[in-house]
């Protein structure tokens, strides 16, 4: 029942409708009758027309709002809002086309009920209605085809890779600016852990900090289709954070929302970003299995101020990524420190000082300094104890285990670190380091792999190991192919002059390796003087050698000591000019270096310099028996480098044992383990259609 007019309304029973207008109910209990009368009844009271101009009406107006929402900066509620004053009005408006109607004489009046209206009395359905519901049908039609079909279908279409862009700080307090990072720096992080969306990391999105490029140039230089901005603002304890994600190529907003919040928690701060993270992979249709979305709202500690800490370090030690600035790495260690003082359970931040000191270790050029890895394992294991869902801290441990010579345990860490987070471009880099050792088209595998996600920093180094298996394999084209490519990412010209020297040098281009290292040596003082000096001794200039050498190593004492790598090569230089006492004692430092190497069980050093380097003096000492012991060491190898064969082929150090079989025996097999390796390098590049 209905009231209105203090009158009580009863709907006519059904059979009592004229015959004359309806069907006649033959049976008073048959339902497909009665609704078929009550569907008449609406149409005759216009209730149906009414419904669908409204829904018309409505649907445009929902669009037009979801469309101006984000550039005029309305409220998140706006949306809901307008829904719920539409359905209020909807259910208004079928009672009032219930109760009234519009006639084209006597205006608006209150409809008959059906048994009052003789069929005569009924009027003819007004052209105006009918128009207006004509052209709400096509307007229902027209958007849905228009709008929702295309955004659903282009998402599924095109490949779910997207860049979050660094967030702009609007605070008028710069010092926030580490913060906005922070929140940026998580939200990127989360989506790398969705294994259907493929997201570059931190270092590739930075140098677009300052942008001046249009979205879709950024995007096609990441090789992306989606982009992520977003902009925030912190008074206090409180943040006021805008997203957007947009189609890159089109940079047509999809996607949009506000966040504002008190910041009392860790918990809040999660929160917000895990929303973001899900919603965005919500937009692009990309499904978030139960184990990714315990990653995504993982609370990684639940100390604000030991957060706050942290954050700040990670800004410092992104600063020292880029720029290189010790300071910048000195700063991230105290801020750690200071988080972890506060909650010794924190492992972000353990991980954070296990990066640190791996970093330093490598600012030294002496590998025999292990004291400065010794704290690196101890601050990833008590990581992983806290957080066993870390996979930087299972990155970093398999790189650590695969400079120990632990490649079954490097092997497990970067899989685990893949699995956590497939988008981990440095755990791909990390296993292509490791594999080329043992398997050269896993590592190239593995370096494109973190090429296609890691489109930052570190691509010139991708490109320079790139270079560098190929060149390992024999395909010396191809290796100063990525030389150029890492030349102009890094516009390092003298790392650039020397790996050309080195190409040179192998393929017994004196001349040209010559010419380029001099001018590498002209950029950069600090350069590696040994293949000039090689290339000298193999052209017959000895003097001039032992000069290149002789400058090196003055160079090397005051820069922070002798490197004692090349010892037994600067010893044939002092032999080759009569010098034999010089000659002796570098001989020894080469013993002392190598020996020293193979104890510390260096596999990368230990496989592919200590033990050859040992028969190379032993054997020119015409210690033979040494000699062969080392040979056979260094012949376990798995993968056999293109400089390696070349080298034992036609150094000078051998020539007292070259025509002995066990020597040649060697040499076949060491040449077999080389063309093994160049051909499946080969038959992989065909298939990949590279060659």
């Amino acid at each position: 029942m209905i009231v209105s007019d203090h009158r009580i309304l009863k709907f006519a029973p059904f059979d009592s409708y004229p015959h004359t207008q309806y069907l006649a109910v033959s049976n008073p209990n048959q339902m497909p009758n009665k609704l078929s009368q009550f569907w008449q009844e609406l149409k005759r009271r216009n209730v149906v027309r009414v419904i669908t101009v409204y829904a018309a009406s409505a649907f445009v107006i929902l669009e037009l709002v979801d469309i101006i929402t984000e550039p005029f900066g309305l409220p998140d509620w706006t949306l809901k809002f307008v829904v719920v004053i539409l359905t209020v009005g909807l259910i208004v408006a079928i009672i009032l086309s219930w109760i009234y109607d519009i006639h084209p004489e006597g205006g608006i009046v209150k409809t008959e009920p059906a048994h009052k209206v003789k069929p005569e009395d009924i009027p003819k359905s007004s052209n105006s209605w009918k128009i207006a519901s004509y052209i709400s049908f096509v307007v229902i039609l027209g958007l849905i085809i228009l709008n929702v079909i295309p955004r659903g279908r282009k998402i599924d279409i095109l490949d779910k890779s997207i860049a979050v862009l660094p967030f702009i700080n609007d605070s008028p307090d710069e010092e926030n600016t580490y913060f906005i990072n922070g929140i940026m720096e998580e939200v990127l992080l989360k989506l790398q852990a969705i294994k259907e969306l493929r997201v570059p990391g931190r270092t590739s999105v930075e140098k677009y900090r300052d942008q001046t490029k249009s979205i879709p140039e950024i995007a096609e230089e990441l090789g992306v289709n989606y982009i992520v901005e977003g902009s925030g603002q912190k008074y206090g304890d409180r943040i006021v954070l805008r997203v957007q994600l947009l189609e890159a190529a089109t940079d047509r907003h999809l996607w949009g929302d506000s966040y504002e919040e008190e910041i009392n928690s860790t918990e809040v701060i999660i929160g917000m970003q895990s929303q973001i993270a899900q919603s965005i992979a919500a937009e692009l249709q990309a499904v978030i299995t139960p184990a990714e979305k315990v990653i995504i709202e993982k609370i990684p500690t639940t100390d604000l101020t030991a957060y706050d800490l942290y954050q700040r370090g990670m800004d410092y030690y992104l600063e020292y990524g880029i720029r290189h600035g010790l300071e910048a790495l000195e700063q991230a260690e105290s801020y750690f420190h200071e988080a972890l003082g506060i909650d010794s359970t924190f492992a972000n931040a353990y991980v954070g000082l296990a990066d640190i000191y791996w970093d330093k270790q490598y600012l030294s050029d002496n590998f025999l300094l292990e004291n400065l890895l010794d704290s690196v394992p101890v601050l990833l294991n008590l990581a992983l104890s806290y957080d066993e869902l870390s996979s930087e801290a299972y990155t970093l441990r398999g790189m650590y285990n695969d400079l120990i010579g632990n490649r079954d345990r490097a092997l497990n860490d970067f899989e685990k670190a893949i699995e956590l987070n497939p988008n981990f471009g440095r755990a791909y880099f990390g296993m292509g380091v490791m594999y080329s050792y043992s398997n050269v088209v896993k590592s190239l595998e593995s370096y494109y792999k973190g090429i296609s996600i890691d489109r930052g920093q570190r691509l010139a180094n991708y490109f320079w190991n790139l270079g560098g298996e190929y060149f390992w394999t024999g395909f010396l084209d191809k290796a100063g192919h990525y030389f150029h490519e890492a030349l102009k990412l890094s516009g390092d010209s003298a790392s650039y002059y020397y790996m050309m020297a080195q190409n040179a040098f192998f393929s017994g281009e004196d001349n040209k390796a010559i010419d380029y290292s001099r001018k590498a040596i002209l950029l950069d003082s600090t350069t590696d003087k040994g293949y000039l000096a090689q290339a000298l001794l193999r052209s017959g200039k000895h003097n001039e050698a032992l000069a290149v050498y002789e400058s090196w190593i003055d160079d090397m004492n005051e820069s922070g000591g002798f490197d004692p790598r090349y010892a037994y090569r600067i010893a044939y230089a002092y032999w080759r000019n009569g010098l034999t006492e010089e000659a002796e004692y570098y001989f020894e430092k080469q013993i002392e270096y190598s020996s020293a190497l193979i104890n510390l069980n260096r596999p990368w050093a230990k496989d592919y310099f200590a033990y050859y380097d040992l028969a190379g003096v032993y054997a020119f000492r015409g210690e033979k028996e040494k000699a062969y012991e080392n040979l056979k060491a260094f012949n376990q190898i798995q993968e056999v480098p293109f400089w390696t064969y070349l080298l034992i082929k036609r150094e000078p150090f051998f020539d007292s044992i070259r025509d002995e079989p066990e020597f040649q025996q060697i040499l076949r097999e060491v040449e077999a383990k080389y063309q093994a390796s160049h051909e499946r390098v080969r038959q992989w590049l065909e298939e990949n259609d590279m060659l």
